[in-house]
């Protein structure tokens, strides 16, 4: 008699494959599970299907049997590639240590001391700023004092604005030009010399070039400003803004337009036309595309150039808004000129914090100089998410923090007085009385940048200089550092007493033979190297007139722009010094 035990294999795996007897088979193995052959003999059968089976109808389990192999195999391998997250986590950690030892390997230092102070050091400037605070003081390692410029100009009128992105500029003129300009690399980085080891160079290398040169260039048409598909600027144009990644370039003028073009090529992507006045100010926040927006109209608006869309309007100003600027937050700061206050305004919380100017200063106690109220707020810059730098019509520079709704630091006159009148020229009288005479006026501050979280400041007006300053470091008070490429020594420049400046004879003969002669309408600043250890760029826009108006001409004076190169003064440190510091 034949029973399931007697039946062969083949035949077996033949019946398992049809669905009427594949449940009474499962019947019979609970039956008698003390019997059931059934997991044991497994492998044996698949070995002898394999070596060579006379039936040829038991390919279809044997597929079955091998896409399980397969599966079980891929899982085996990828549990041997798979990593736990503290593995991850040091895996990581590693790659970043080794990418700053490659880094600091090119200065020259050896492994203790890169262990001990300088990857340290970098750690901690990632750690501050994340938090959005200072956490660089270059100044004093910024030779201000040796700096070098070059000068450039197209046949435009006034530049009103500036932006960088290195090694691009980007200058907007009255004249309704936008210039891209390329700015030179250094002079060590220009001709690099390909000689063969034990040979001379042959040729001398040539002298380096300075000059940016010129790489396109887009202007508007007056004619068309009734036209309302012309992609363009009809008037002049008042600032500009550029991205840093390289995509886009922003600018904005009295015509009410904010026309955004391709940074590569200079041709218009979107026009927006939302603002009901003049945009005076433009604002990246950064690292991103959002864009920041000031207007005559009082407003404030946020932009998205990932979607080229209007995202909202902030109101809260009560007069035209002439200046805006943003870190990595989502927040910016802005300026209300005759309203004279400073806002913060909180994109995501809809809040805004409004700080309070419109106080006078006097140049000493023993002076008669009267006191000179501010009338209106004009620049803004700020140095990291808490302090920031607001410049005035009354010549004062104001350090402000976020913590506190009054300046807890001012300079006033920060760009000296204006030449008096003569007797003759103040009146039409034969002999005029020296009483007739107005007494002379402080220099504005047409002008005001600051390099992100770090303790450098410029400021310019139209004395025809450039001044640096820095932040203390209690992070309370600002201090000079001289005029930007003078001789004079920073503690002979200007002089502070109680927040108080008195500019000498000898800084006013180096500031009329500067060479930034008109109005400084704008600055930006950029860094050279990596993390800025071949210097800083400062580049400047400088016309005859302000850029808001005609109300103030410089004679003399230039329409054109000026690139200072700032060299980095390298302080070796020893072990001796880490260690004292250590112990403080």
């Amino acid at each position: 008699m034949s029973s399931f035990f007697t039946i062969p294999s083949a035949q077996k795996k033949r019946k398992r494959t049809e669905g009427n007897e594949a449940p009474k088979k499962r019947f019979a193995s609970t039956k008698t599970p003390s019997r059931d052959p059934k997991p044991a003999p497994r492998k044996p059968q698949r070995d002898e299907s394999i070596s060579g089976s006379d039936d040829e109808s038991d390919d279809g389990p044997r597929e079955d049997q091998d896409e399980d192999d397969v599966s079980s195999s891929s899982e085996s391998g990828g549990e041997d590639e798979e990593e736990t997250a503290a593995e991850r986590r040091l895996r990581l950690a590693e790659r970043y240590l080794e990418n700053i030892r490659e880094e600091v390997d090119e200065v020259g230092f050896d492994a203790e001391e890169i262990d001990r102070d300088l990857i340290a050091e970098r750690l901690k400037e990632d750690v501050a700023e994340s938090k959005g605070r200072m956490y660089r003081k270059l100044a004093d390692e910024l030779s201000f004092q040796s700096a070098t410029h070059s000068r450039f100009q197209c046949n435009s009128q006034t530049f009103t604005s500036i932006a960088t992105c290195p090694p691009y500029a980007y200058t907007v003129s009255k004249d309704l030009c936008l210039i891209k300009w390329r700015i030179q690399d250094l002079p060590g980085h220009q001709w690099p010399q390909k000689s063969k080891k034990g040979k001379k160079a042959k040729k001398p290398p040539p002298p380096p070039k300075r000059k940016p040169v010129q790489v396109s260039f887009t202007r508007g048409d007056k004619s068309k400003s009734k036209s309302p598909s012309y992609q363009g600027h009809t008037s002049p144009i008042l600032t500009v803004a550029a991205s840093q990644d390289g995509k886009f370039v922003v600018t904005g003028g009295t015509d009410r337009k904010i026309i955004v073009w391709d940074a590569s090529t200079l041709k218009p992507l979107r026009v927006f036309t939302q603002h009901r006045d003049a945009v005076t100010g433009l604002a990246f926040r950064r690292g991103t595309n959002q864009l920041y927006s000031s207007s005559k109209d009082r407003t404030i608006k946020v932009w998205s150039l990932d979607e080229l869309a209007y995202v909202e309007t902030l109101f809260g100003h009560q007069d035209e808004v002439v200046d805006i600027a943003a870190l990595a937050q989502e927040r910016c700061f802005s300026v209300g000129a005759r309203d004279r206050t400073a806002r913060l305004w909180k994109v995501v919380e809809e809040t805004q914090l409004v700080f309070r100017g419109g106080g006078g200063s006097k140049s000493s106690s023993k002076s008669k100089q009267e006191k000179i109220l501010e009338g209106s707020m004009d620049r803004i810059t700020l140095i990291d998410d808490e302090i920031f730098i607001t410049g005035s019509d009354n010549g004062s520079l104001c350090l402000w923090t976020i913590h506190k709704k009054k300046p807890i630091f001012t300079i006033p006159f920060a760009h000296g007085f204006e030449e008096a009148l003569k007797p003759e020229e103040a009146s039409a009288e034969v002999r005029p009385k020296d009483d007739i005479v107005p007494k002379p006026q402080p220099r504005w501050i047409t002008a005001l940048a600051s390099l992100p979280y770090s303790d450098v400041v410029v400021s310019g007006s139209w004395d025809g200089s450039v001044r640096i300053w820095r932040v203390s470091a209690d992070k309370k008070k600002l201090e000079s550092c001289g005029v930007l490429g003078s001789s004079s020594s920073p503690s002979n420049a200007l002089s502070l007493t109680n927040g108080t400046s008195h500019i000498t004879e000898s800084e006013e003969e180096e500031g009329e033979a500067s060479s930034a002669k008109g109005v400084i309408n704008d600055i930006s600043i950029f860094e050279r190297g990596d993390r800025g250890k071949d210097g800083l760029c400062v580049v400047v826009a400088v016309g005859k007139e302000h850029r808001l108006g005609r109300w103030k001409k410089v004679l003399g004076g230039q329409n054109g722009g000026v690139v200072y190169e700032i060299p980095r003064v390298r302080k070796e440190k020893t072990n001796g010094e880490v260690e004292e510091e250590n112990e403080e």
